[in-house]
């Protein structure tokens, strides 16, 4: 192994540690993260100690490890690059009000999609992701939007990842084919049972998919005649984002 794949492989390993910190789980021994990494232990005491050096990792006297000060800078600068305009987020209320179901706009991140924005429905009972969450590509509606036109060897990768094996990249294909065609996509329990979707893609002036605007919500709010306002709806509303322009970092 070269110097570069080496010095980008140690970038992995840091990336996938850092990773282990959620919200749920803040405080890591260096022995669990040992465990729940994989590595061995020397390499993650000597990551732990250059994401330190950087301020990414802090850790107490007591040998617990959190993440560090650092960042918050990202953190602020992640928030202020994707926040958008009020007019979208206007539009993002009158979709949520119209249908009575959370609203998000999520675009694609390699094999993954992420929540950039959100507008939560009135229900009391809804579908929660929150912004920052990383989600599959080999499911829902939003992935099939944003699956259109991707490289062949990206959908390779992202059925790969799927539980049905890289078989499925075949059907994935024919989704975003299909979604293509019609314009927006529709989702009944393929990642979760019991959750559905409907998503329309947002394109920039030149006519590419740069994201997805969805809605979802509890299947049993999804009925045939709902489906068919939604998606009227969504497509809507994914036309008016396009016009106003989705540039988050603008």
């Amino acid at each position: 192994m070269d110097g570069d794949e080496g010095g980008v492989r140690a970038v992995l390993r840091a990336l996938d540690l850092l990773g282990l910190f959620t919200e749920h789980r803040r405080w890591w021994s260096i022995r669990e993260l040992t465990e729940a990494s994989g590595l061995a232990k020397t390499t993650v005491i000597r990551l732990v100690t250059t994401c330190e050096q950087r301020g990414l990792l802090w850790t107490r006297e007591d040998g617990q490890v959190t993440v560090g000060p650092g960042l918050l800078r990202w953190a602020k600068l992640g928030q202020s690059a994707w926040q958008l305009s009020e007019p979208v987020r206007q539009v993002m209320r009158e979709l949520a009000t119209q249908c009575g179901e959370t609203v998000n706009i999520y675009v694609r991140s390699s094999t993954a999609r992420v929540c950039v924005a959100q507008h939560e429905g009135p229900q009391h009972i809804r579908h929660v992701v929150r912004v920052g969450d990383e989600l599959p590509l080999w499911a829902g509606a939003a992935s099939k939007v944003l699956l259109i036109g991707v490289e062949s060897t990206v959908v390779d990768r992202v059925a790969a990842l799927s539980p049905h094996g890289k078989e499925f990249a075949d059907e994935l294909r024919k989704q975003a084919g299909l979604a293509a065609i019609d314009g927006h996509a529709v989702s009944h329990g393929e990642r979760e049972f019991g959750a559905s979707g409907v998503a329309a893609p947002v394109v920039d002036r030149e006519g590419r998919i740069i994201a997805a605007l969805a809605i979802g919500g509890p299947t049993t709010r999804f009925s045939e005649e709902r489906v068919a306002d939604f998606v009227s709806a969504v497509v809507t509303s994914a036309q008016w984002i396009s016009r106003l322009g989705l540039d988050p970092a603008g």
